[in-house]
């Protein structure tokens, strides 16, 4: 859906079924759609024609004799995670129609066949495959478009970031980003600077996290020889290899009340005086503070000086959780796909619908980051043409369908698994009741808390 590389550009749909005339019959169905049909009458012969042309859909007989039909899905899900798999069955029972899906079938269809459906599924699918095609475009073309610095979106809340950066960069003196772990503040704080009259010079970086209390000091501002047991020589602190640029300080939450004052002054004056040294040095620096807690409540709590949170803040740039822009999911998607499978020179079509389906139900606690890491472990793991489920960490794949908890009621436990064969199904109630063996009326009074008879 989103992060297709390379878009086909007819819609195959195969047939595998062992009946003669049921091949004949879909010939029959289908001719007057826009696809190509091919058709095999036995295992061997259909997993051959999936490798060979790579079909968009297939329609397969669970009740193969060779080989069993779950086998075969399973083969043709791990040749290509991206095709589409009904299966047909002439009794298709709810617990294997459950675990068709868990192994990768779209739907079940029970023959005799409904031909109107059928065909309104297929073209569905063939509209769907042109849908593809424009977006996966439109992508390529937006990737490049809605890239900022580093920084990629296209939701209103961060183009509104965008805009702001853009607006205040040639301008601020002093800048705080707030956000949480893994958004990207840092790559934001770089784009400040690169769109300032200082990009020219230095972008130096200090963890504030990282430096003790003991040593914070000397590291910012320097020291002269003889301040201290081992100062053998003089040496120029971080604010002094800025001069002329930026001074980032991350986590600037963490820095110690006492540090507060110094760095306080600092701005106020654009003067650092080195440890044990009487002379202040005048600087031309901009200093851009980022934090993932929350400055306001640390002012309230005495654990961070209000004049220092108002003199960093005349320019406060909030950058928004990626559970707050899940529209923007489809571009990190594509940009961190392309970035390592070049990296790792891997050749992969893209994503499987399921795996983008599980990615995007996921509530990213690690942000952006984390996005990138689980892409980057995904793609040096597959051994497949596109990045399917099995690639993704296994606690990622654990969110589909957990088994509901001990010691529930019965009414609890009928609501609980009804709604996890809704999620399976993708919200599709009439599939969820059909698999349940319930009507789509006792499914509602389920969910809705009502007791009923399941099966």
């Amino acid at each position: 859906m989103v992060v297709i590389l390379e878009a086909r550009e007819e819609f195959p749909v195969l047939v595998i079924d062992g009946q003669r005339p049921f091949l004949d019959l879909m010939r029959e169905v289908l001719a007057e759609l826009p696809l190509r049909l091919l058709t095999a009458s036995d295992p061997e012969g259909g997993l051959q024609l999936v490798k060979q042309e790579r079909p968009q859909l297939v329609l397969l007989d669970i009740d193969l004799h060779e080989t069993p039909g779950m086998e075969v899905l399973r083969d043709i899900v791990a040749i290509d995670p991206r095709t589409e798999v009904i299966l047909t069955s002439a009794d298709f029972s709810p617990a294997e129609a459950v675990q068709a899906i868990r192994a990768g079938a779209a739907d079940c269809l029970s023959k005799p066949i409904d031909i109107g459906a059928l065909r309104e599924r297929v073209e569905q699918r063939i509209h769907e495959a042109e849908r593809n095609r424009q977006t996966s475009k439109l992508d390529a073309e937006l990737l490049s478009s809605f890239k900022f610095h580093g920084l990629i979106g296209r939701s209103p809340s961060m183009l509104d970031l965008f805009n702001l950066a853009m607006r205040t960069a040639p301008h601020y003196r002093s800048a705080l980003i707030s956000g949480a772990s893994g958004t990207g503040k840092e790559l934001l704080a770089r784009a400040l600077h690169d769109l300032s009259p200082a990009r020219n010079h230095a972008f130096v970086v200090c963890n504030c996290a990282g430096i003790p209390e003991s040593l914070a000091e000397s590291e910012l501002f320097g020291y002269v020889k003889g301040a201290f047991t081992g100062a053998d020589q003089d040496r120029i602190g971080l604010f002094e290899q800025a001069d002329g640029g930026t001074v980032f300080l991350d986590e600037i939450g963490e820095m110690p009340i006492s540090m507060q004052a110094k760095l306080l002054r600092v701005l106020q004056t654009h003067e650092v005086q080195p440890v044990g040294s009487h002379k202040p040095r005048k600087l031309n620096i901009r200093v851009i503070a980022a934090t993932n807690r929350d400055l306001r409540a640390h002012v309230h709590e005495k654990l961070f000086r209000e004049d220092l949170f108002y003199r960093l803040s005349p320019v406060h740039l909030q950058v928004p959780a990626l559970a707050e822009r899940k529209q923007d999911l489809p571009l990190l998607q594509r940009h961190f796909l392309e970035k390592y499978a070049k990296e790792y020179g891997k050749k992969l079509a893209g994503i499987s619908r399921r795996a983008q389906t599980l990615l995007s139900r996921h509530h990213w606690p690690g942000n952006v980051r984390e996005l990138e890491n689980m892409i980057s472990g995904a793609v040096m793991k597959c051994d497949g043409p596109a990045l399917d489920i099995q690639d993704f960490p296994a606690e990622l794949q654990r969110q589909e369908g957990n088994p509901p908890s001990s010691g529930l009621s019965l009414k609890v436990m009928q609501q609980e698994h009804a709604a996890r064969v809704l999620k399976l199904v993708d919200g599709n109630k009439a599939k969820a009741a059909q698999i349940l063996g319930i009507s789509r009326s006792t499914l509602y009074n389920i969910l809705a808390g009502k007791s009923e008879q399941l099966g």
